[in-house]
């Protein structure tokens, strides 16, 4: 009996042990290589997969590397508790769709460009900003910081500064005006309209 109970720790231990069990987790930065190579690898087949194929490819990786439903939270501040369960499962859904809408239309066509890291830094409350680049031939580079938080045993983006401009302010600020004067449906209303737009060009 000893000898079978030994037999099966000694499994045990191997398997906690094992290479997979022991690998490292995805770093924040391995997280933003990845997500940007799928942008390139998208806009290089932009124009063959068109608007469709290309959300659908993004969908994944978006929703992967995006913490779609805090952004999603966060773009209506305070207001968000004021939201019934319907409300708030909504705008996550609806959030969530105009994201990858807005990469699909964002990054449609490929001449040339590419992603290089600068550098990484620790936030003081436990994040990360994975600072980089998007040359494009011809013209200036675009700088984009990643604002990473941890997500249980992950890294998710959950805000995109793009030359000094935050995603997540502006939507935050056109978001919560919207909601305060003319109401949820009008907010969905509004998102939706910029997904069908995003679509049509």
């Amino acid at each position: 009996m000893f000898k079978k109970l030994y037999f099966s720790l000694s499994l045990l231990l191997l398997v906690c042990l094992s290479p997979l069990a022991m690998a490292e987790e995805i770093s924040a930065r391995q997280v933003v290589d990845e997500f940007q190579n799928q942008l390139l690898s998208v806009m290089k087949a932009g124009k063959e997969l068109g608007f469709q194929g290309r959300y659908d490819k993004l969908d994944v990786a978006v929703k992967k590397s995006h913490d779609l439903p805090k952004i999603a939270r966060i773009v209506v501040g305070k207001q968000w508790e004021e939201l019934t369960t319907e409300q708030q499962n909504k705008l996550e859904s609806v959030f969530s769709k105009l994201s990858v809408s807005a990469y699909a239309h964002n990054f449609k066509d490929y001449s040339g460009e590419s992603f290089t890291f600068a550098s990484e830094e620790e936030t003081g409350r436990g994040g990360v900003v994975i600072h980089t680049n998007l040359h494009i031939p011809g013209e200036k580079d675009v700088k984009f910081d990643y604002m990473m938080k941890k997500k249980d045993d992950g890294w998710q983006i959950i805000n995109i500064i793009a030359d000094g401009v935050s995603d997540l302010a502006l939507k935050r600020s056109d978001y919560t005006s919207v909601l305060s004067r003319d109401g949820f449906d009008a907010l969905i209303a509004k998102i939706n309209e910029k997904i069908e737009s995003y679509a049509k060009q």
